[in-house]
């Protein structure tokens, strides 16, 4: 049973992927594609947590960290260079 679960929830995450992918193609304004792009880290991150529930290793839960640390500063980046032109003052 938690097998069919877990395989429903990759799904959903993957389809909120994709969703993700539209949004950054198609979103208006930069703003739109800067949440679209956080979004994405997120469910990167849920899918390689269902992942190390699948498998049963570890490997996967310390990829979502990098992938956390990575995608919160990508994201802090991204919007002051949108806010002020500049990354580094």
């Amino acid at each position: 049973m938690i097998s069919i679960a877990l395989l429903f929830a990759m799904a959903c995450f993957g389809l909120g992927l994709l969703m993700n992918l539209w949004r950054i193609a198609r979103g208006p304004t930069s703003a739109d594609r800067i949440l679209a792009l956080d979004t994405m880290v997120i469910n990167v991150i849920a899918l390689l947590v269902l992942f190390g529930l699948r498998h049963g290793t570890g490997m996967y839960y310390e990829a979502a960290m990098m992938v956390a640390m990575v995608g919160f500063v990508s994201t802090v980046a991204y919007c002051r260079f949108v806010l002020r032109g500049d990354i580094i003052e």
